[in-house]
């Protein structure tokens, strides 16, 4: 049912898929996903700040997000921020001082650590900043949310 009132509502102009992979992160200090768009829906989990989100469709109020494992949920809108941040997915991953397998390591994360993204550099890499101020370079595998 839910699935057939989007399709109609996106035929009908009033709600848009997003872009492809497009990330926003999680603007409060605990927001809850739901299976539906809407309060009155079942609870499905809380997320913390910072936790990145894929955009997956947005309707008025609130958006279809899909997180780090692939679930699909929804969450209110207004919990969201235009802030970019990604999770580590591997159990230890190495931050280095450049975008290069040889550099030196800067610090380690652990799995499920966010990072904010700061920018996209070339040949998989990413320049990231722990929540401690530290600076560095990640390869794109070792991460979700870009």
């Amino acid at each position: 049912m839910l699935r057939a009132l989007v399709s109609v509502l996106i035929a009908a102009g009033m709600i848009a898929p997003a872009a492809a992979l497009e990330f926003r992160s999680v603007a409060e200090n605990a927001a809850v996903l739901y299976d539906a768009p809407s309060a009155k829906a079942k609870k499905l989990y809380i997320v913390n700040h910072g936790y990145p989100v894929e955009i997956v469709v947005m309707v008025e109020g609130w958006v279809k997000v899909r997180d780090v494992n692939g679930d699909f949920t929804w969450i209110e809108s207004k919990h969201l921020s235009d802030r970019r941040t990604v999770m580590i997915k591997v159990p230890q991953a190495q931050v280095r001082q450049s975008a290069d397998d040889n550099a030196p390591v800067v610090f380690q994360a652990q799995q499920n650590v966010i990072l904010d993204l700061l920018e996209v550099a070339s040949g998989g890499w990413l320049r990231v900043r722990h929540g401690d101020g530290q600076t560095g370079f990640i390869k794109v595998s070792q991460i979700w949310g870009a």
